[in-house]
């Protein structure tokens, strides 16, 4: 199984999230599920993009399916995403008192982290500039 920060961290998996955390938050829609011709059309990409984006998101345990007959029914699980917050949470909450929460990290430990945090944001930086310089205008969603 991919890495969970390996699958958030292309954009158009994160936009797939986005529309399924939007469908699960809508009223009327209790089940939170969208087919797959929805999110294809909110997001204006092709159908093969979608179906390639969301098999990598069902591999990590993002999201569920359900098939009715052709059509397939998505839904978001946010429970592995639970890792990520564990990991995020000690950058962000630095007005906390973290060791009250246990996270009393060692300074090798925390330069770790940060080292990483720094190279993975850099990283990111650069494959979007990249993307967007080699990308034709029409496609882009500006």
């Amino acid at each position: 199984m991919a890495d969970i920060f390996d699958v958030i961290a292309d954009a158009t998996r994160r936009d797939i999230l986005g529309v399924l955390k939007d469908r699960h938050a809508e009223e009327g829609h209790s089940s939170g599920e969208i087919s797959v011709s929805e999110i294809v059309s909110t997001l204006e990409l092709s159908q093969p993009t979608v179906s390639k984006h969301l098999k990598v998101l069902r591999d990590a345990g993002l999201v569920s399916v359900r098939e009715e007959g052709q059509h397939r029914y998505y839904r978001l699980d946010s429970e592995p995403l639970e890792a990520v917050e564990d990991w995020i949470i000690p950058f962000v909450a630095t007005d906390l008192d973290t060791v009250g929460f246990g996270v009393d990290l060692a300074d090798e430990t925390r330069e770790f982290a940060s080292t990483v945090g720094k190279v993975f944001a850099d990283t990111s930086h650069r494959v979007t500039t990249a993307v967007e310089r080699v990308t034709p205008r029409k496609w882009r969603r500006d």
